[in-house]
């Protein structure tokens, strides 16, 4: 159990549900205590029954008590054992409900935060594997201990009430099963349950990158190093597995030998102890079948707390969620129209050692249409975090009618509409989707949206018109149809600043130009901030800024660069298929 009093020394999401439902929790330890409790005393009434009325009474009411007992424990023993069940359960999902919850709240507060700091296949282990930990640290861990831990003492003490020296020898002999096997499991049954969730956390990553980059594995012909990859992961957790079943059949043949051995002392005990009469040795039988029941328990604490390991490693990886929870500003309005101003932004990962943004300065002012350029990697993406007030500059400031972003954030979906290179369409109705730029917007206000670009016709000839569903993923669509559906969403959320994110990247030349045709038509009112890596359709802009490692290398109106920048030129003739002469 090293490490357990310091994983929870600063942990703020188990132990206060602890304390939060500590009287049910109370009831639940006292409900599987005298489960148990009913078993022993049920065997050790059967006991002393059987014994006594082998001893043929000369009354049946002689025998009439034990009987009404055995009754007694027979129905209280399943009686408690179905009330500590419903009781535990509703305890475990009082708490894991709280928790999912909280759980989301936090993943949802750094949603954009957490990408760079945790990949997609961690998020889904982070929320598909950590909440069954915890709950599974109650019930197969905390429960089974301390009920087991409480019936060990109540053994012990009920022995030495009667003999103090072999009471002791029962604490020595019981405590290698309550004490020891459990920490001999931790430390080496422990150590693979670690290192399996560890391989399945892994390849929760690795299944996820690869599958989300399937196409590139298919395009370049290693479809069966894509197979391979996937297949070790199982095998390492299979061999583990392996080891962890060898382990556990030894552990509890050596549980069931110390139990057998504690249960034959027993009987010689009270054999020693309970014969000095006919009477007295009724109960020789009653102690030795009463240890019976304990079993369970007592082999169920070994295995709990071998899986310890995995649940201190879930507890510290939510605890650490909140390590990089943002600190809310002081939230503030600003009257619009707006002027965004980037001024001297310097802007680094957490822990990487290149600087992304480099003292970047920009101004756009309402209604202009900014062009941003640039390969990959170059920081065009990390700049749209910044203006959106995703990331915080490491130095420098973005400010609206000179309000930091950071102070606007309530007032973001108010102020900026994204249309990125995949928006996101629900399995629902068509007015649904849409409708979701502003839930108070009228059905006429939609259709208006869906005319203004140009899809009114294709959604008057379908069979249920705007009530068809667009299937998964806007799946029921082209991928230009369902940039036009969120377009007509951002015409109904009606902000200043349109953020464009590569919304054309994975369309064909034609369909490409028409939608960017559409997109500066119908918000030709709007501020448009557009990242693009190619010139297609650049005439549409006021301002346009190259950026490459971290800073502006070209920028200028596109006929002023065109006029004056060969490099512009050539990129220029380059995407409209033409020669440079």
């Amino acid at each position: 159990m090293k490490g357990f009093f310091k994983t929870f020394e600063h942990d703020h999401w188990v132990m206060p549900y602890l304390k939060k439902y500590r009287g049910l929790l109370t009831l639940v330890l006292f409900l599987g205590f005298m489960t148990f409790f009913c078993g022993g005393a049920l065997m050790f009434n059967s006991g002393y029954l059987i014994s006594r009325a082998a001893t043929h009474p000369f009354n049946i009411l002689m025998i009439y008590v034990p009987i009404v007992l055995a009754r007694a424990f027979g129905i209280g023993r399943p009686a408690f054992r179905y009330a500590e069940r419903l009781t535990s359960h509703n305890w475990v999902l009082r708490i894991v409900s709280d928790f999912r919850k909280r759980l989301y709240q936090s993943v949802e507060k750094q949603a954009v935060a957490i990408r760079q700091t945790h990949q997609t296949g961690d998020v889904l282990s982070i929320l598909a594997e950590d909440i069954d930990h915890i709950e599974n640290l109650y019930l197969r861990t905390v429960f089974p201990l301390v009920i087991g831990w409480l019936l060990y003492l109540f053994i012990v003490i009920g022995i030495g009430y009667f003999n103090w020296a072999f009471g002791l020898l029962m604490l020595l002999l019981l405590g290698v099963i309550v004490v020891v096997m459990p920490l001999l499991s931790v430390a080496v049954n422990g150590r693979r349950e670690f290192q399996a969730r560890q391989i399945q956390r892994r390849f929760y990553t690795q299944l996820t990158d690869a599958v989300l980059g399937l196409g590139d594995w298919l395009i370049s012909g290693r479809r069966q190093d894509f197979l391979q990859r996937q297949d070790q992961p199982i095998d390492d957790i299979a061999a583990l597995r392996r080891g962890d079943h060898y382990f556990q059949w030894w552990r509890n043949l050596a549980i069931q030998v110390v139990f057998g051995a504690a249960v034959i002392l027993l009987v010689w005990w009270a054999g020693v102890t309970f014969t000095h009469n006919q009477a007295e040795s009724n109960w020789v039988a009653a102690f030795g079948l009463a240890l019976f029941p304990t079993i369970e328990p007592f082999a169920d604490m070994s295995q709990g707390v071998s899986e310890w390991p995995v649940y201190r490693d879930s507890i510290d990886r939510v605890n650490r969620l909140d390590e990089h929870e943002p600190v809310k500003a002081p939230q503030r309005t600003i009257d619009l129209p707006a002027t965004l101003a980037v001024d001297r932004v310097q802007f680094t990962y957490p822990g990487a050692q290149r600087q992304v943004i480099q003292d970047l300065s920009l101004t756009v002012k309402p209604g202009e249409k900014l062009a941003l350029l640039g390969p990959s990697g170059t920081g065009k993406s990390t700049l749209l975090k910044l203006i959106l007030g995703d990331e915080a500059p490491t130095s420098g400031q973005v400010t609206l009618n000179g309000v930091p972003i950071a102070q606007l954030q309530d007032q973001r979906a108010q102020l900026f509409g994204v249309l990125d290179q995949q928006p996101y369409l629900f399995n629902t109705t068509v007015m649904n989707n849409v409708r979701l730029g502003n839930l108070n917007a009228t059905d006429e206000q939609v259709h208006a949206a869906i005319k203004a670009v140009e899809l009114d016709q294709l959604i008057g000839n379908l069979p249920d018109g705007y009530n068809t569903q667009v299937q998964e993923a806007g799946s029921r669509f082209s991928g230009g149809e369902r940039q036009r559906l969120s377009l007509a969403r951002i015409l109904l959320q009606d902000a200043p600043i349109i953020i464009l994110d590569e919304p054309t990247v994975s369309l064909d030349p034609i369909t490409e130009k028409h939608l960017l045709d559409t997109v500066f038509d119908v918000l030709h009112d709007k501020t448009i901030i557009w990242v693009t890596h190619h010139l297609a359709g650049i005439e549409h802009v006021n301002q346009v800024r190259f950026i490459e490692h971290g800073h502006f290398d070209m920028q200028g109106t596109p006929q002023e660069l065109y006029r004056d920048n060969a490099r512009f030129r050539a990129l220029y003739d380059l995407d409209r298929g033409e020669t440079t002469k």
